[in-house]
């Protein structure tokens, strides 16, 4: 199973409405499977701020972040996701070349 699945499938305790994992490693120079973009979308992050939201998620994901360099995380309560219906796009890596 590869990293991305055992994330998604990880982010699945926080009983996701939308969940989608995106592996962002070729847009940084740190290798294979290091920076990973996640869209979560739960009724779970309602009444939380984003601090609590990301909390949740890194509790969710356990010891595998360990296994993970970076880890965007764009949260959404069910309601916000109906207005907002998209993501940021990522930035640019600024830490060095391939």
């Amino acid at each position: 199973m590869s990293k991305l699945e055992l994330i998604q499938n990880a982010l699945q305790a926080l009983e996701p409405q939308h969940l989608e994992v995106f592996d962002e490693s070729h847009m940084h120079s740190r290798g294979q499977e290091t920076h990973y973009k996640a869209v979560i979308v739960s009724p779970q992050f309602s009444g939380l701020n984003s601090v609590k939201r990301h909390q949740k998620a890194y509790a969710a994901m356990g010891e595998l972040m360990q296994q993970v360099h970076a880890l965007a995380l764009h949260t959404y309560t069910p309601e916000e996701w109906a207005q907002q219906n998209a993501v940021p796009a990522s930035p640019v890596c600024a830490g060095g070349h391939k």
